[in-house]
């Protein structure tokens, strides 16, 4: 089914004359401003299905099933949908219904590793006629001290970190295990993409200015494929935020009576030194 979505995405895009637009990956992004905290505090989140790279289309969200946290201590799972709301959210193309979620500072007061877990109601691209459900993963540290950054959650698709999501120095790699249903995913094939745009919480909305401008469509979404024992490696060539999706690699094939890609998410940070 991804070689079809891309297929689809490419054709469509020459229909409409912007060959641009094959190259664009849908992302479930989960986002905060920082995942590296020196101390606890609030955590403000947004929750966008977009084009990270081109800053939109942004896809309409309906409200997720799920969207939970586990810590280093205790790993017991709470249910943080209470926390959520619906919000406008202004892309460069369009504006439609994206959430928002404020997470208090109890919530995340304990030093070590924060796990958050979103898994969205999946999404009907009409244009492929094909429902998506990415399993997302945003893990924020307190304090440095090393947790269960590494642990997986026991979800039907994920992406299980084998370096700290949250500490990458720019020009770094990072790797990560791919797996469904606990066990790992030969061959899988990996898309990579970068958030181009500041992100404004409080407005709901990204910016319009490119960090980088791509010389050719191909690079605004990267593409690559797992090894052999399931595992990808990414390079991390500029400071900021970079998306992995592991695409269709759920057992689960439709929904509704449709074809269905799950998908596997996990954000990773990275920074310069200076």
């Amino acid at each position: 089914m991804p070689i079809k979505r891309r297929l689809l995405q490419a054709l469509a895009a020459v229909t409409l004359g912007c060959l641009t637009g094959a190259a664009q990956a849908h992302f479930q992004m989960l986002y905060v401003e920082e995942t590296a905290l020196p101390r606890a505090d609030k955590l403000e989140f947004a929750l966008v299905f977009t084009h990270p790279f081109s800053g939109g289309p942004t896809m309409t969200m309906d409200e997720p099933r799920a969207f939970s946290h586990i810590s280093s201590h205790g790993g017991e799972k709470i249910d943080l949908r209470q926390y959520l709301r619906p919000v406008q959210w202004q892309s460069r193309d369009n504006q439609t219904t994206a959430y928002r979620a404020s997470i208090p500072r109890e919530l995340v007061r304990s030093l070590g590793d924060h796990i958050f877990v979103l898994e969205p109601e999946p999404y009907l691209e009409t244009e492929e006629d094909v429902y998506i459900q990415q399993f997302t993963k945003l893990i924020v540290n307190v304090g440095g001290v090393p947790g269960n950054w590494a642990e997986p959650q026991g979800l039907p698709v994920e992406i299980q970190p084998l370096n700290k999501p949250y500490a990458n120095w720019t020009g770094g790699v990072f790797r990560a295990l791919v797996l469904a249903d606990g066990k790992p995913v030969p061959f899988a094939e990996i898309e990579i993409e970068y958030i181009n745009h500041s992100v404004d919480i409080e407005k709901n909305a990204f910016g319009q200015q490119d960090y980088v401008t791509a010389p050719q469509a191909s690079f605004k979404s990267l593409s690559s494929y797992t090894d052999a024992q399931g595992i990808v490696t990414i390079g991390l060539p500029r400071a900021g935020w970079w998306g992995i999706a592991a695409l269709d690699i759920g057992t689960t094939k439709t929904h509704k009576g449709k074809p269905l890609s799950q998908d596997a998410v996990l954000w990773v940070q990275a920074r310069d030194m200076k």
